[in-house]
């Protein structure tokens, strides 16, 4: 029940109500980094994860700064 909680926190606005398109991405971003790292490490798969990490780091770079820019039209809570 906590887990849930702080999940979607972790991906509404301030309201809590409205999904946040660019912290749904960064949580995917997220869990996919862990995923396929874990997947490389057991199967002993190769995983550029400094490719992965730079076209991640872009477009998570711009969901920030789309946030940035949002936080000013949200209302109060």
């Amino acid at each position: 029940m906590i887990l849930t909680k702080v999940l979607k926190d972790c991906v509404t606005g301030i309201n809590g109500d409205d999904y946040d398109v660019g912290r749904v991405l960064w949580l995917a971003f997220g869990l996919g980094f862990l995923l396929f790292t874990a997947y490389g490490v057991w199967h002993d798969v190769h995983f550029d994860l400094s490719s992965f990490g730079i076209n991640a780091g872009a477009i998570l770079g711009g969901g920030g700064a789309g946030i940035g820019m949002k936080s000013k039209t949200e209302p109060d809570a």
